[in-house]
């Protein structure tokens, strides 16, 4: 008997921090991935639709963007709002690109132009997390919230090589939602989070290329991957 409960005892996995959630505030660090993307919104007076869904503006058939990976890195501060709820605050830069390819008509048939887009952001999420009950080990949870975006590559000089270029407005606002999972070991916490941002503001500065033209609205969205540790 005294051996089955001794063996028993054995098998029980050990709790690490057991009392980590119970601090009122705690920091640390997060890196990540990130795919940037852009959603655009056809210009209804330049806008002509053919049956395959493409668009036409002169001699500009279509315009497609191609998403790029890009990193980020910040810094994690959590602040205890009750025993489920915290509110964190993560600065961070992240670097990014995005490229537009446009299928142009010419006399000939068609060719392609590629405009790169490259983004430099520092930003700054203030979050909402919503804790599940912690399974030994672990614990999943929600985020929600907004993040203030400053778009440091937008006001860089454009080279003659790379005109006709856009240039993006430099502050933008972001919704975000996301989900992930907290891994308690010994020393600290490790956290595995997917976030989707998602841009409020046009971001695009008219100009006077066609190429803007043919753009009526133009947002920015983000899927981010995190790893936080704290």
């Amino acid at each position: 008997m005294f051996g089955f409960v001794g063996v028993n005892a054995q098998k029980r996995p050990v709790l690490n921090t057991p009392k980590y959630d119970r601090k009122p505030y705690h920091f640390g660090f997060t890196i990540g991935l990130n795919s940037m993307d852009f959603q655009i919104k056809n210009s209804p007076l330049v806008l002509s639709v053919n049956p395959n869904g493409s668009f036409v503006t002169d001699s500009i058939y279509s315009v497609e963007c191609i998403k790029q990976a890009g990193f980020h890195l910040g810094i994690v501060s959590n602040l205890r709002l009750a025993r489920y709820f915290d509110f964190r605050f993560l600065p961070a830069i992240t670097f990014g690109q995005r490229n537009l390819e446009f299928l142009i008509r010419t006399p000939t048939g068609f060719t392609s132009k590629v405009m790169r887009i490259e983004s430099t952001f520092i930003e700054l999420p203030f979050l909402f997390k919503y804790k599940a009950k912690r399974l030994k080990n672990y614990r999943p949870y929600l985020l929600t919230g907004t993040t203030n975006r400053i778009d440091l590559a937008s006001q860089k000089e454009i080279k003659e090589s790379e005109k006709p270029k856009f240039r993006l407005e430099p502050i933008d606002w972001y919704l975000d939602f996301g989900f992930g999972i907290d891994y308690y070991f010994y020393f600290f916490k490790l956290s595995t989070e997917i976030k989707y941002s998602m841009g409020l503001k046009d971001v695009l500065k008219r100009d006077a290329t066609q190429y803007s033209g043919m753009i009526e609205r133009m947002s920015s969205n983000l899927l981010i991957v995190s790893f936080h540790f704290e």
